[in-house]
């Protein structure tokens, strides 16, 4: 059963940009809070960007402050990453995740309830 569908992965190099979509099978998937994590090889599953998706409140890691933005599209439960300025260290399998609830802050793998099946991103210097 699809809940969370990411698509918009790929290769490219480095200082390109790339934009993955999430978008909600059905609308009782799209949750309060919806992010985006990264699992590279060899190392843990991290959250990167988060957004409140009733109000806009966005949180990101330090590692891609500046360079990537999470939005979304509430009508459509659909929820963005843009990436610019990539580098190969952003190499990693992207997913998607529906969260209830996280008290102001970037959601953390414990916070989700739904995740994407993933998108692979590679970066290449």
């Amino acid at each position: 059963q699809v809940q969370l569908v990411e698509s918009g992965g790929g290769s490219v190099q480095a200082g390109g940009s790339l934009r993955l979509s999430c978008a909600a099978s059905r609308y009782t998937y799209f949750r309060d809070y919806m992010g985006w994590f990264r699992q590279a090889p060899g190392k843990e599953r991290e959250g990167i960007a988060t957004i409140y998706t009733r109000g806009g409140t966005t949180y990101y890691a330090d590692s891609v402050k500046g360079r990537f933005t999470i939005s979304q599209d509430y009508a459509k439960n659909t929820v963005y990453l843009q990436m610019n300025s990539l580098k190969p260290e952003d190499t990693a399998m992207y997913y998607c995740a529906a969260v209830p609830f996280v008290p102001y802050r970037l959601a953390r793998r414990s916070d989700v309830q739904y995740w994407g099946q993933g998108t692979q991103v590679t970066v290449s210097s």
